[in-house]
């Protein structure tokens, strides 16, 4: 009996070594994976990123776009450098960065891409939901609603007394069918009842040097774009969008203060990577977009052109992007907006 006793002590006592031996192994090997991992996630980017803007230079998404790649570029350690491809309302470049699978693409989601152009092509070279990943919703720039100087119409009511006087005869320019230029005069027509024929642009900077020579009576485009021309006397600005004065323009009323309970444009920016990229990657790019954009440098000039910096989560952002498509596909169904 002792000698069973013994033996089978010792069988136990060799299985219990043999499973502290494997333990032992399977923790190192969760360790080095992990440390691979986290050495992975460390040494990215490992080159220079690509920030693909999809639209010409010259409106708010360039302001937007390279105030963050500046200050992205600090933290993270690599380049990361704006890449305007405009054309085909966006889409075009988000075709390229759909396919893109170096990791090191990126692109500056906006309101037209993602919650317009679904709902105006009968077919879209991308996916919005399948293709991209969202990173982090950047900032909100209010639309301000502008006339050339030469325009006799101070306000709103004068815009709309003088469209419905001379039916036909005035025109507003956007940086394409579907952009946010357009979106935001088609709700206000749309809210005010009245006419003006829209000529698309391929971009806000060819529309703004129609606009100023006078070959256009308005426009409606992010506050940042459009501050300096108002402040110089080249345009004037009849409303904003925004649900508040703006610090910068304090006798400019917004829409809805002028008789248009509830009125609200906004214009919006955000980054997206292809679905490709690893999670860890894009939890690092949403953390540091949201250093980057209350950045001491990129706060002063984001909120000097009235833009409003945010730096959500991904998750934030896909939730807000799920809310703006549900909006805007029931106001582009009532304008009929269809692609140029």
């Amino acid at each position: 009996m002792a000698n069973i006793f013994e033996q089978s002590t010792s069988e136990v006592l060799n299985i219990s070594r043999r499973h502290l031996l494997l333990g032992a192994g399977a923790a190192a090997c969760t360790g080095l994976l992990a440390g691979r991992a986290q050495a992975a996630d460390d040494s990215w980017p490992g080159k220079p990123v690509r920030f693909v803007v999809p639209f010409a230079p010259g409106g708010s998404s360039e302001i937007v776009a390279r105030s963050t790649a500046a200050e992205l570029s600090k933290l993270m350690g690599q380049n990361v450098f704006v890449e305007n491809k405009p054309g085909a309302a966006g889409n075009i470049a988000m075709q390229d960065v759909a396919r893109a699978d170096d990791q090191h693409t990126i692109i500056l989601g906006h309101i037209g891409t993602l919650a317009v152009n679904p709902y105006i092509f009968d077919k879209l070279p991308y996916d919005p939901k399948k293709d991209f990943v969202p990173v982090s919703l950047l900032a909100k720039v209010p639309s301000l609603y502008v006339v050339h100087p030469d325009l006799p119409v101070k306000n709103i009511a004068e815009l709309v007394a003088y469209a419905k006087k001379n039916p036909g005869r005035l025109s507003y320019g956007s940086a394409g069918n579907g952009s946010a230029g357009h979106l935001a005069f088609e709700y206000l027509k749309m809210t005010a009842d009245i006419f003006m024929l829209h000529v698309p642009y391929r971009g806000t900077g060819p529309m703004m040097q129609d606009l100023l020579a006078g070959r256009l009576d308005a426009a409606s485009v992010g506050a940042s774009a459009l501050l300096p021309f108002i402040k110089a006397g080249k345009v004037r600005c009849i409303a904003t969008g925004s649900t508040a004065r703006l610090p910068q323009l304090p006798d400019v009323p917004t829409v809805a203060e002028q008789g248009f309970a509830g009125f609200e444009m906004t214009q919006w920016y955000g980054m997206l990577a292809p679905a490709s990229m690893p999670r860890p990657h894009v939890d690092k790019l949403a953390a540091a977009c949201a250093k980057a954009v209350k950045a001491p440098d990129a706060l002063k000039r984001l909120q000097g052109d009235a833009a409003e910096p945010i730096g959500s989560t991904p998750e934030q952002f896909a939730q807000f992007i799920a809310v703006e498509q549900g909006r805007w596909q029931k106001v582009l169904k009532r304008a009929q907006v269809k692609p140029s």
